[in-house]
């Protein structure tokens, strides 16, 4: 079966975050068994409630999850209606490469030195790459209304 290319780096995403859930867990659950938590006690607790409570660079981690789970939905959903619309190569193959490889950087500054400028100038470049991708499908949509 032929699938449209911009789906490799969809799925490359979908793997790091998955890594980065996994990083979370392996550092976290030492950082609360050092800090007297047990799971077993723990009744609809958060990971907020872990702030000031296990260390900052523990934390990191989740933030980063966390932010793989907010911004890279709107990723998944132009991706998607790119490889449907049939354009999912080229530029936009790029354009998502571009992103994927800018998010998987930034994870890896924010869960380990966490410099925000850093994470900002990452996050504003795949935003870039975002908004290329979005601009693409709306004007594809416009010309194939009439509009443009």
């Amino acid at each position: 079966m032929e699938y449209s290319p911009i789906l490799a780096p969809v799925v490359a995403l979908v793997a790091w975050s998955l890594v980065v859930m996994l990083w979370m867990v392996v550092t976290r659950m030492p950082a609360m068994k050092k800090a007297g938590i047990s799971l077993n006690g723990l009744v609809g607790g958060r990971g907020a409630n872990l702030e000031g409570v296990v260390p900052d660079e523990v934390q990191w981690k989740s933030h980063n999850y966390m932010h793989l789970m907010e911004q890279p939905t709107l990723f998944y959903a132009i991706a998607l209606t790119i490889a449907l619309m049939g354009m999912g190569h080229g530029i936009n193959y790029w354009l998502a490469w571009g992103y994927v490889g800018l998010r998987v950087i930034h994870s890896i500054v924010q869960a380990t030195v966490n410099i925000v400028m850093y994470r900002f100038a990452l996050f504003f470049l795949a935003s870039l790459c975002l908004i290329g991708l979005t601009i693409h499908a709306a004007a594809r949509i416009a010309h194939d209304c009439g509009l443009i």
